[in-house]
């Protein structure tokens, strides 16, 4: 999303220990261990109508993850099962597959030092004793979300952008404690000037493709700041124009669109517009009060001129489809995707957003109901215990 801000008149204090926000990194082994191919961001090339391939979406995915059939599975292997594997699998707070053993997140001290954090076991949560010994009392931020998925689709903190024309900052690493199932865990707390970003990203869904994308945030802190996101973004970090992005939000900005009364909602950001559904006031999309939350958009197959967003409780009960029908005007037909992945900014940077973040998948396939729903299970199954 665009909206001019302070931003583009304040510079942000650089980040300690960042020479280059798009080296890339190579597939991550399952001890952890990370190495530096030093490979630069593509251009970022123009998105085709019919889901052609920009030069920033163009990089060889680096490995195909183990996935685990039927119920012990995580939900990328659900969404295996359905026919369309994750592309993307990150998470601050625990496995997304039933057999990732890697590492979550990379936590980094002022001084440079970096430490992964992985798992307790083979599937399980995050192993936060691991960042509480390393950062101690000092100062650390979340320098790298690993992407499970086998894409090499890891997240650094963002390039400048067209809105905010400085890179953005990494989180503070001790901001967002959580409790899930006994386990103590972080979550990425998102204020003013802090985002992600891989404009290299491999394997995404371009031009009118299909997707589905789903994140976990915390019912608060929430604002009406752009953009709380997660998802498929321009590989440019510039607004590219309507349909040129397709990611979920959640909070209460009415900029330019809206649900039922005064929020926050479950919102599609497709560029130059949040949509909580195909008109606004869209009033079958009610503000959610729960204290995590799920919330899902999908882009249904090219030329099919339809998308859907769902949203629930993270902690109990089913997901709930607020939506789904057609694009909101004709200036969205077909989209135009790209192919980024970005989290807690606009797709040209626009870096005003609050919110809590604990973990996002995203693929290729416009899933089932039944493979939603079973991943509800899952995220219920994980953050309501």
């Amino acid at each position: 999303m665009r909206i001019r801000s302070f931003w583009n008149e304040l510079s942000l204090v650089a980040l300690l220990g960042i020479s280059c926000w798009g080296c890339k990194v190579s597939s991550v082994p399952s001890d952890g261990a990370v190495s530096s191919t030093g490979g630069s961001v593509g251009s970022g090339g123009a998105s085709g109508s019919g889901g052609s391939t920009g030069a920033g979406g163009a990089r060889t995915c680096t490995g195909v993850p183990t996935t685990t059939s039927g119920a012990t599975g995580g939900p990328c292997d659900i969404y295996a099962d359905d026919g369309g594997p994750c592309i993307a699998a990150h998470s601050t707070a625990r496995a997304l597959y039933a057999a990732y053993n890697g590492p979550l997140y990379q936590v980094k001290k002022t001084d440079g030092t970096t430490m992964d954090i992985g798992v307790l076991a083979p599937g399980g949560f995050a192993n936060s004793a691991d960042q509480d010994s390393f950062c101690g009392v000092s100062a650390c931020t979340i320098s790298m979300i690993y992407d499970q998925s086998g894409g090499g689709n890891h997240l650094t903190h963002s390039p400048a952008g067209g809105a905010k024309t400085t890179p953005d900052n990494e989180a503070n690493a001790k901001s967002a404690p959580a409790t899930f199932s006994g386990h103590a865990v972080y979550g990425v707390h998102i204020v003013a000037g802090v985002g992600y970003r891989n404009n290299s990203a491999c394997g995404t869904a371009t031009g009118d493709n299909p997707e589905t994308e789903y994140m976990v945030v915390a019912g608060t802190p929430f604002n009406n700041g752009c953009c709380f996101d997660y998802g498929n973004m321009e590989t440019t970090s510039r607004d590219d124009g309507e349909g040129t992005m397709e990611a979920v939000y959640f909070g209460n900005c009415t900029i330019w669109g809206k649900g039922a009364d005064t929020g926050p909602w479950v919102m599609g950001d497709l560029e130059n517009g949040l949509w909580a559904g195909n008109v606004s006031p869209y009033n079958n999309n009610l503000p959610l009060t729960y204290a995590y939350v799920t919330g899902m958009v999908k882009g249904d197959a090219a030329g099919t001129n339809h998308w859907t967003i769902k949203s629930g409780n993270a902690q109990s009960g089913t997901l709930t489809t607020p939506f789904s029908g057609q694009r909101p005007s004709t200036r969205y037909i077909p989209m135009r995707k790209e192919g980024a992945i970005g989290l807690g900014t606009g797709g040209d940077n626009t870096s005003t957003a609050t919110g809590n973040w604990f973990e996002g998948v995203m693929t290729t396939k416009y899933s089932s109901d039944a493979a939603d729903d079973k991943v509800q299970a899952n995220i219920v199954a994980a953050y309501g215990g």
